[in-house]
């Protein structure tokens, strides 16, 4: 009796262990859980970055599917997505673990993460003057520049944003120099702008614009007369010209000429009447010619021609203060100024044997064929005299 009671009992407990078997198969009580899985193409990047994630190794076994991705990506922002592929930009330095949350269609889920450290841009820290005089140095220093995350720091400076030092058509990328300080100057008043590049030891910049306002330089200006004069001696057959180039307002402003050519006396009454010369002038920039002939007021005094002209330019205002932006270049506009240019250039003097045989022939030969002559010209000049003053 005993054994056909054991016999049932196991009869039993086999026939359950089928039925709980055929259940499985048909019901799915068998594990269905998911398999997450989560990857990344970066996993240190820069703030503002973006990594891309990839969650599409995850499993789920058969016959479920993988339905949703929840992602958390550890800064405060999550997103849903249908596929296991995401993007996502840190605005946030530190480490920032993200996980994915997959789901299949029976709503089962599984967990996974990956952590992503975002590195933080170095601070620029900049010590400059506020402004400096033209033709003056100025240092600028970003040595007290740093990385948050304590690496070390470089630098590339770009001097002048307004001038393409390499050429390559974009002004604002130049490498001038590489120090950790730079000195500048410029010979224009003005503002004087460039920048200077940060790099961390992680690849990370942060690039700053500065400005250099450059400021006039003060100049008191006198206007100092001098006389110039020069003398030339020579002889000129008839029918030939002599001449002679002068450059008399370099540096100056042409207030008055006179210029004045003296032939000498023939002594023999043979040789008389006196010869026929003329003294031309020829100021090509300013665009001034003119012609004289000798003449002999008696027969006592050597025939002369003569130049004068006088008030060639306004005369100008002196001992008055004003500013530029370097000596030079305020005498140079001093000398430029519309309406005070009259004379600058070459002054062409030229002196010409008209004629040198009126006297009678002495068997056919003229005993005059050309004269001796002095040529003499005087300019009154004002030079202007910058010096600088106050600071």
């Amino acid at each position: 009796m005993a054994s056909m009671d054991s016999e049932r009992v196991t009869g039993l407990s086999l026939a359950a262990l089928l039925i709980m078997t055929s259940l499985a198969g048909c019901t799915g009580l068998a594990s269905t859980t998911p398999n997450a899985s989560i990857s990344a193409d970066r996993l240190t990047i820069d703030v503002g970055e973006t990594v891309n994630f990839d969650a599409r190794d995850s499993t789920t076994p058969a016959p479920t599917i993988i339905d949703e991705y929840v992602w958390d990506f550890g800064d405060g922002e999550s997103r849903t997505t249908k596929t296991g592929i995401v993007s996502h930009s840190f605005a946030e330095a530190g480490n920032h673990e993200v996980e994915v949350e997959v789901f299949n269609d029976r709503g089962e889920s599984d967990r996974a993460s990956i952590s992503i450290f975002v590195n933080s841009p170095p601070i620029v820290v900049l010590e400059m003057p506020g402004y400096v005089r033209t033709n003056e140095t100025a240092t600028i220093d970003a040595s007290g520049s740093y990385d948050l995350e304590g690496g070390s720091v470089e630098f590339i400076w770009d001097l002048d944003l307004t001038f393409d030092a390499n050429g390559d058509g974009d002004p604002a990328n130049d490498a001038d120099d590489n120090h950790a300080s730079v000195e500048v100057s410029s010979a224009d008043s003005g503002d004087l702008s460039g920048s200077v590049m940060v790099i961390d030891d992680k690849g990370a910049t942060t690039t700053q614009i500065w400005h250099l306002m450059v400021v006039k330089r003060m100049f008191k200006v006198i206007w100092e007369e001098q006389r110039i004069s020069a003398e030339w001696n020579g002889h000129t057959e008839q029918g030939l010209s002599s001449i002679i180039e002068q450059l008399p307002g370099e540096g100056a402003r042409i207030m008055q000429v006179n210029a004045t050519l003296v032939l000498d006396r023939d002594l023999l009454p043979i040789q008389w009447p006196e010869d026929n010369f003329t003294l031309r002038v020829s100021v090509p920039l300013t665009g001034w010619t003119t012609m004289v002939h000798t003449a002999q007021s008696n027969v006592t005094l050597n025939a002369t021609a003569s130049i004068d002209r006088g008030e060639m330019n306004p005369y100008p205002n002196s001992g008055y203060t004003v500013s530029a932006d370097s000596a030079e270049s305020l005498v140079a506009s001093l000398l430029n100024e519309p309406g005070a240019r009259f004379g600058q250039g070459d002054w062409i003097w030229t002196i010409a044997a008209v004629q040198c045989d009126p006297d009678l022939p002495i068997d056919g030969i003229d005993p005059d064929t050309g004269n001796d002559w002095t040529f003499t010209v005087e300019f009154v000049i004002l030079i202007p005299r910058v010096s600088e003053v106050g600071s």
